[in-house]
C-alpha cells in the first residue's frame, strides 16, 4: 500500500487538535500538527462556543498539515455531541452555537417528560435522559428565542456545521444525529412524530448519511486560503466517541469500552438497539456507530470534576498539570469519601472543590482537604461509577464482560486505570490514547477504499499502537467500599 495522508480534526470539550495520519502497509502513524484550547465564553449571561475562533483554528491546522504533506487523501471532523448551529436564509450562520452546559435548559427535560411521558420519549429514541440533549436545547430555544428558530432553514450539529463551512453542503452524519434524542434508532431516521407532537419544526432537519460518507470537496475559497487543493471532506464517525470505538483493539464479544475524557462513555458494540423498560430504568442509551452498529452505552460525567478543580486552583494561583494532580492523588491517603460524578450539583462550571466539600458534608462523609485528596476522591468515585455501570450493563445483556478497554486522553491516567480494575474486578487494557483521531482517520480510509472494514481497521490499530494492562487488586476491601458508594449515591 502506498502512503496516504489524512487529516483528523478532533474537537473535544476542552481542546481541539489537527492530527495528520499516515497509512502505509497496514500501519498507521500520527503526527499532531496543531493543538488549541476549544474557545467558549459568556455573553449577556449565555454560555456560547466561539465558532469563528474554532473555524480559524481548523484552517490553521489544515495549513500546517498541507505544509507537511501537500497531497491529502481526506479531511474528517469529529466533535462532542448534542450542540448545534442554525443556518438561515442565504446560508448565514445564525449566531454562535450555545454550549450544552448553559442554564437555558434547566427544567426543560422535566417539563417535557411531564407533557408527553418518559415512555413516549424513550420508545421513540432509545436515548439516555440528560437535560443537555439537543431535544431540550431546541425546546429551550423555542421558549427563549423563538424568532431565531422561526427564521432557521437548517439545524447542523457541530461536526456537520464544520463540514458545511468546509464544503457548503448541508448533511447530517448518523453517529452525531444519534446523540440528539431526536432520532429513532429502530427506523434509522429522525423521530419526526415525536418532534411534531412537541411542536418543533422538522423542516430544519437534513438528510442523514452513513458514517464514512464523502460530503464533498473543499470550497474553492477555503482550499485557496489553506493551500490545500481539491481534497474530499469525509464525515467519519463524527461523534468523537463513535470514532474512538473504531480504534478499540479488540475482537469477540466479552469486552466493553470506556471512552475517557471530560465525559466517560461506557458500553458495548451491538448490531441492533435495545429499547425496553430495564434499559430505561438503568438510563442507558442507543447511539450510532460505524457500519450502522449501535453503541449501547451510558454517558458518565468523567474527568470533568478534575478539570474543573484544576481550573479553580489555577485561578487561586496553584496551576498544576494533570500529571502533577494525578501524582498528588496517588500519594494522598484515601479519606473514604465518595461523590456522584453525575449529580446535578457538579454539572455547571465553577467552584468545583467547594462543591465537592459541600457534597461530602451533606452526606456526612469525611471532607477531602488537600488537592491530592480531592483528586483522589474524584477518581475513586469515578471508578465506582464504572463498577455500577458495568453491573447494569451485564444485567441488561445477560452475559459477563471480562475486559474493559479504556480509550482516549483519560487512558493516560494510570491511577484511574488501576482504580477501575480494582473496583470492577476486571482486566483493564488502556490505550490507544489518540483513539478518536485514529478512528476518524481509519473511517476516512474506509471511505476511499484503503481499509476494507471494521475488523481490518482494528487489526491496523493492534499493529500500530501499544496498550497497557492492569489487573484487579484489593478483593477484600472492594465490596465494602462499593456498598458505601451505593449508599451515598442512592442508586
Amino acid at each position: 500500500m502506498a502512503e496516504s495522508h489524512f487529516v483528523a480534526f478532533d474537537l473535544g470539550a476542552e481542546s481541539g487538535r489537527a492530527i495528520l495520519g499516515t497509512l502505509s502497509s497496514d500501519r498507521l502513524t500520527l503526527s499532531e500538527k496543531h493543538r488549541f484550547s476549544n474557545p467558549n465564553g459568556r455573553l449577556n449571561g449565555r454560555l456560547y462556543w466561539n465558532i469563528l475562533a474554532q473555524w480559524e483554528e481548523l484552517k490553521t491546522g489544515l495549513r500546517k498539515c498541507v505544509a507537511s504533506e501537500h497531497k491529502l487523501a481526506g479531511i474528517g471532523v469529529d466533535t462532542w455531541g448534542v450542540d448545534f448551529g442554525l443556518i438561515g436564509q442565504g446560508g448565514e450562520l445564525l449566531g454562535n452555537p450555545v454550549h450544552y452546559r448553559d442554564v437555558r435548559t434547566a427544567g426543560v427535560m422535566d417539563e417535557t417528560v411531564a407533557r408527553v411521558g418518559l415512555e413516549r420519549i424513550f420508545e421513540s429514541t432509545g436515548l439516555q435522559f440528560m437535560g443537555l440533549n439537543t431535544l431540550y436545547q431546541l425546546l429551550a430555544l423555542k421558549r427563549y428565542a423563538p424568532q431565531i428558530l422561526a427564521i432557521a432553514e437548517t439545524m447542523l450539529l457541530m461536526p456537520d456545521l464544520m463540514n458545511y463551512l468546509f464544503t457548503g453542503v448541508r448533511k447530517s452524519e448518523f453517529s452525531i444525529v444519534s446523540t440528539t434524542q431526536m432520532f429513532d434508532p429502530r427506523k434509522r431516521a429522525w423521530a419526526t412524530d415525536l418532534l411534531t407532537e412537541l411542536e418543533l419544526p422538522t423542516r430544519i432537519l437534513t438528510e442523514i448519511v452513513p458514517s464514512g460518507s464523502v460530503i464533498g470537496p473543499l470550497r474553492s475559497d477555503v482550499a485557496a486560503e489553506c493551500g490545500a487543493g481539491d481534497v474530499p471532506v469525509i464525515a467519519p464517525a463524527s461523534h468523537d466517541t463513535a470514532s474512538a470505538v473504531v480504534a478499540v483493539p479488540a475482537s469477540g464479544e466479552d469486552w466493553c469500552y470506556i471512552s475517557s475524557g471530560t465525559w466517560s462513555l461506557m458500553g458495548v458494540e451491538l448490531n441492533e438497539p435495545i429499547i425496553h423498560e430495564k434499559v430505561r430504568r438503568y438510563n442507558f442509551t442507543n447511539e450510532g456507530g460505524i457500519g450502522g452498529t449501535i453503541r449501547f452505552l451510558k454517558n458518565i460525567s468523567g474527568l470533568w470534576l478534575v478539570q474543573e478543580c484544576r481550573r479553580q486552583w489555577a485561578k487561586e494561583g496553584n496551576d498544576h498539570t494533570y500529571a502533577e494532580l494525578t501524582q498528588m492523588a496517588a500519594r494522598a491517603k484515601s479519606v473514604g469519601a465518595f461523590v456522584d460524578p453525575s449529580h446535578a450539583t457538579f454539572q455547571s462550571p465553577g467552584e468545583m472543590p467547594g462543591k465537592i466539600a459541600a457534597f461530602c458534608e451533606q452526606t456526612r462523609q469525611p471532607v477531602p482537604d488537600t488537592r491530592g485528596e480531592v483528586v483522589r476522591c474524584c477518581l475513586e468515585s469515578l471508578a465506582m461509577t464504572y463498577r455500577q455501570t458495568l453491573d447494569g450493563l451485564e444485567d441488561i445483556l445477560g452475559r459477563k464482560i471480562s475486559t474493559i478497554h479504556i480509550l482516549g486522553g483519560g487512558s493516560q491516567n494510570e491511577l484511574l486505570n488501576q482504580l477501575t480494575a480494582d473496583a470492577c474486578a476486571r482486566r483493564v487494557l488502556a490505550g490507544p490514547i489518540e483513539a478518536t483521531a485514529i478512528g476518524n482517520i481509519l473511517v476516512q480510509a474506509m471511505a476511499v477504499g484503503q481499509v476494507r472494514d471494521l475488523p481490518h481497521a482494528r487489526a491496523i490499530v493492534k499493529e500500530s499502537f501499544d496498550v497497557k494492562q492492569y489487573e484487579p487488586r484489593g478483593e477484600k476491601s472492594r465490596e465494602k467500599a462499593y456498598a458505601k458508594y451505593r449508599a451515598i449515591v442512592g442508586k
